[in-house]
């Protein structure tokens, strides 16, 4: 007997588990749809929103409408501010990458039951956002919900706004003969308009804030309500008494401001340039006439007093010629030319001289202080005569002193007290020159102890500060 071929149909639990496999699997996939298809690389950018908006893992990602991507996680950031922010993981198409760094995004309603996916749209930077990158929350838009923009109408309008609806609607039953007339003639009206609504959308127009300042008008006219109702009841009676002169004064001026109104349109144009010019020529002269505002009286005053000086000026004249011939053959002289040239070179050779002395005066004031001394040598007195004296110093005795010749500066020796000196010595003392110290040593020597040589400078800053100075003296500092 021939045996029969075993088939995959004929073993029922074979068929089931295969069956099952494909059922598990489908469910898997059907499942992770949402977060798109397993296994396929996806390209990986974060962004940045201030409000989620009820997105949730699992929102599509679209450009121009066409799904790109899927939104994988959602988080919440806190900032340093302390403001919290919804951090959104895409995981984008490869054919899309790389995005540029400044595309935006905007959170999009997709049904009325809620559904949201995220609108990208591309934006025209030559860089690129690498994978892991992060659009800011600048480049995030502000989403409006359809339940937010209904929640800005309070029940008294949307009460007035029924209202309103069911009187406009009276008033366009059986009107449609009239509608389809108006519609006709709006394409005319719309080119008319649309250089206009481009005025008014421009920012040098700046509409918003010719509308902020008429809602502050408003406001500040609130209070006075009932007198402006007032007003437009006084209004009336006046109105009634210019009827008996309407015509044809006032009906006069109602048909030539036509023509008035008809010349401005058709002049605006060349007369604007000539307005912007002076715009911008009185923007130019404003500080001269803020600056004019200080100067005027100094002007008047010199308008005062140079009147006598131009009628006194002929005289001058006639005096200016021969002195400018003088002047002339003056400078034409060779020795003149040779005087200055040596004047010049004496300057040159004075400078470094004068720049190390100068500080002695401009800083320690030893030249003033030397010549007041001078000039007061001989004029303080009293019973016994003038202040000068003439005192002899003898020096002290003991090895090297000054009293005879000496082998080495005095440095102590000697067998008492009396025979003990010490060599003080400062022949080159800081005098705030350049490269010095800045200190005025001469005056201000140190009290120091005695029993010790002291050669050149003295320790320590012995400060600026010796008789009758400046606070120009003090400050000043040698270059």
């Amino acid at each position: 007997m021939k045996r029969r071929g075993s088939r995959i149909s004929a073993s029922p639990v074979l068929v089931g588990a295969i069956t099952a496999v494909i059922a598990v699997v489908s469910i898997f996939f059907s499942y992770n749809a949402n977060k798109g298809l397993p296994f396929v690389p996806t390209y990986e950018v974060k962004v940045e929103l201030p409000s989620a908006a009820s997105l949730v893992s699992g929102n599509e990602v679209r450009v121009a409408g066409v799904r790109v991507g899927i939104v994988s996680e959602v988080k919440a950031k806190q900032l340093d501010d302390g403001r919290s922010i919804a951090v959104a993981t895409m995981n984008l198409d490869k054919s899309v990458e790389p995005i540029p760094d400044d595309s935006t995004v905007l959170v999009r309603q997709r049904s009325a039951m809620g559904l949201k996916y995220l609108l990208l749209t591309p934006g025209k930077s030559s860089e690129g956002l690498p994978p892991g990158g992060v659009l800011p929350e600048s480049q995030a838009e502000e989403p409006v919900d359809m339940d937010q923009w209904f929640n800005m109408f309070q029940e008294p309008v949307r009460k007035a706004i029924q209202t309103n609806l069911a009187e406009y609607g009276g008033a366009f039953a059986a009107r449609g003969a009239d509608i389809n007339e108006i519609i006709s003639q709006l394409p005319p009206l719309f080119r008319l308009a649309e250089p206009v609504t481009r005025n008014l959308s421009s920012k040098e127009t700046d509409l918003r804030g010719f509308v902020r300042g008429l809602s502050q008008a408003a406001a500040e006219v609130a209070p006075v309500a009932d007198i402006q109702a007032d007003m437009f009841v006084q209004l009336d009676t006046t109105f009634i008494a210019l009827a008996e002169v309407a015509r044809p004064y006032i009906q006069d001026s109602i048909t030539e401001g036509v023509q008035a109104e008809l010349a401005a349109i058709r002049n605006g144009p060349r007369i604007r340039p000539f307005l912007f010019a002076s715009a911008d020529f009185m923007k130019a002269l404003l500080p001269g006439a803020r600056a004019l505002a200080y100067s005027a009286p100094i002007v008047s005053d010199s308008f005062d007093l140079g009147i006598p000086v131009l009628r006194s000026s002929p005289q001058l004249y006639d005096e200016l010629g021969p002195t400018a011939r003088s002047l002339r053959r003056f400078g034409e002289d060779t020795q003149v030319n040779d005087g200055l040239n040596t004047l010049i070179s004496t300057q040159e050779i004075l400078r470094p001289l004068l720049r190390q002395v100068t500080p002695a005066q401009n800083v320690c004031n030893y030249l003033a202080l030397l010549l007041r001394n001078v000039a007061s040598s001989t004029s303080p007195n009293d019973a016994e005569g003038h202040w000068v004296r003439a005192i002899s110093v003898l020096p002290q005795v003991g090895p090297n002193s000054e009293a005879g010749p000496s082998a080495a500066p005095a440095n102590g020796g000697g067998l008492g007290a009396v025979d003990v000196n010490f060599l003080h010595s400062n022949p080159y003392p800081n005098t705030a020159a350049p490269g010095e110290t800045r200190e005025c040593e001469p005056g201000n020597a140190p009290t120091f102890n005695f029993t010790a040589q002291q050669i050149g400078n003295y320790p320590g800053d012995q400060g600026v500060l010796t008789n009758l100075q400046s606070d120009k003296q003090l400050n000043w500092v040698a270059k």
